[in-house]
């Protein structure tokens, strides 16, 4: 029957299609499992204890908006906040950049670019722990090799830690010498992709190579910008462990963050309730941060351009 109507003929690869198509929606379950189970499970736990009094030990009592109340006109966490703020708009300014140039530069062709690239990429395989510990002993004021270099450049004092101007500037080095690497290969491999007809058609026009930068890579890689933006802005939201062990949140409480105001009320202070509250809100924050960031940059339109781009 089929022979008489050819309008509904099989296509000679159908088969093929149906054996190599998209997956259905069971494959996602176990990546759904362990979503469920180790992001939405402690989120649900965190949101009902910021509504109760615990000290870590025995039952949660039910104190309703009382935790909520108190973060709304604490100073420390007003004070955290601000902080966390100055952290994040630092750490995109000093990274964004850097990140760009370098991860440009590595993307041209030759030999050394690609081994000064894989020197460059060595912070990624190490622990945020193991990098603060290392800079620490490094820019330790009596000890380290800054105590060593210091006088040789002209400083008569390099206690680095012992102002806050001194301990900001050192957070946003150390967080940079470790993430700056991730978001240059970003940028390498986005730069990779843009077409190299275009720099040579605007080098036939007499375009020197920072005319084709302005003019042809930066606007090739917006949606990479934004893309390492957004990671960059929330990633900021929630540095802990690197500002615990670099400065303590010092000198004073001059470099305390938000996270490290919430381990403090949580494993210092025993107040389990009081601190899931601050944790929560910072959870909503970053969230609301990351629409606005996608909202405001148009980075959900990223599908209909991916293509040119070759994200």
């Amino acid at each position: 029957m089929s022979s008489g109507r050819p309008g509904r003929a099989v296509p000679r690869d159908a088969g093929t299609r149906l054996r190599t198509g998209r997956p259905g929606a069971l494959w996602a379950v176990p990546a759904l499992g362990f979503f469920a189970l180790f992001a939405l499970a402690p989120l649900a736990i965190v949101a009902y204890l910021s509504f109760t009094s615990w000290n870590g030990l025995g039952a949660p009592e039910w104190v309703g908006w009382a935790n909520w109340s108190r973060l709304l006109s604490d100073r420390d966490v007003r004070e955290a906040a601000w902080h966390s703020l100055l952290l994040t708009v630092g750490t995109w300014a000093f990274q964004t950049p850097a990140a760009l140039l370098l991860g440009v530069w590595s993307a041209g062709r030759g030999r050394h670019r690609a081994v000064l690239s894989a020197v460059f990429l060595l912070p990624l395989l190490l622990s945020s722990a193991a990098v603060a510990l290392v800079w620490k002993s490094l820019l330790d004021p009596n000890f380290g090799l800054v105590a060593e270099v210091a006088p040789v450049l002209g400083f008569d004092d390099a206690s680095w830690f012992s102002t806050p101007e001194g301990a900001f500037s050192a957070l946003l080095f150390v967080l940079g010498w470790q993430f700056i690497p991730f978001h240059a290969l970003l940028y390498q491999g986005a730069a990779r992709q843009v077409p190299e007809v275009l720099h040579q058609a605007a080098a036939l026009d007499g375009a020197g190579r920072a005319r084709r930068f302005w003019s042809i890579t930066l606007p090739q890689l917006r949606n990479t910008v934004v893309a390492s933006s957004v990671l960059m802005v929330v990633g900021s939201l929630t540095f802990f462990d690197t500002v615990l062990i670099l400065t303590g949140g010092g000198p004073g409480t001059s470099t305390t963050v938000v996270p490290l105001l919430v381990y403090r009320n949580g494993f210092e202070g025993f107040e389990m309730g009081y601190a899931s509250a601050i944790a929560f809100a910072l959870v909503l924050v970053s969230t609301a941060v990351s629409l606005l960031l996608v909202r405001l940059t148009g980075f959900g339109r990223m599908s209909a351009t991916s293509a040119r781009d070759g994200l």
